[in-house]
């Protein structure tokens, strides 16, 4: 009975030590999407992102027209070619393929000029949320924050927690 009557209060007593240390730590919730999507510095970025990338986009299509044009041409003249002739049509055909493929890469491709001009406009709004998240936390003393803009770092968040509008105010945005 006795060992049963000290099992329970040191289980019980971890417990309550256990449930206080969590209690202790303090944290928010914060949703960088929607701060992002009301801040006019944000929308201003992505909309010159947008532009450039539709530019980059129509200057693709256009040598990409003109390589299906080349190579409608070849086709319907194929059978009147001689063989020297298909294949130096063949070898410019394909190398206006490769140069089309060559600009996709450079415009859109991993680290391309999209991806450079995305740090150029976007990277300083984004660093600006970080910075006033930053400061939220410092001075309430939150132990963390996170952010549930990406769906995977919060399964639930008590509306109560999120501090969004906090660090709009923080940022000088209405």
């Amino acid at each position: 009975m006795k060992k049963s009557l000290f099992f329970t209060l040191g289980l019980l007593a971890i417990l309550l030590t256990g449930a206080a240390s969590v209690q202790a730590q303090r944290y928010a919730i914060v949703d960088t999407k929607y701060i992002l999507d009301k801040m006019p510095d944000y929308k201003d970025a992505q909309k010159r992102l947008d532009q450039v990338s539709e530019m980059w986009q129509k200057e693709i299509d256009e040598k990409q027209g003109l390589l299906d044009k080349m190579y409608k041409d070849y086709e319907a003249e194929q059978v009147m070619l001689s063989d020297a002739l298909k294949k130096k049509r063949e070898d410019e055909i394909f190398v206006r393929e490769k140069e089309v493929r060559e600009l996709q890469r450079k415009r859109f491709g991993f680290e391309g000029d999209l991806f450079k001009k995305r740090q150029e406009l976007v990277k300083p709004v984004q660093d600006k949320v970080y910075n006033a998240i930053q400061k939220i936390a410092v001075a309430r003393q939150y132990d963390f924050i996170l952010d549930k803009s990406e769906g995977i770092t919060v399964i639930f968040a008590d509306p109560k927690l999120d501090r969004s509008e906090d660090v709009l105010r923080e940022l000088g945005v209405k």
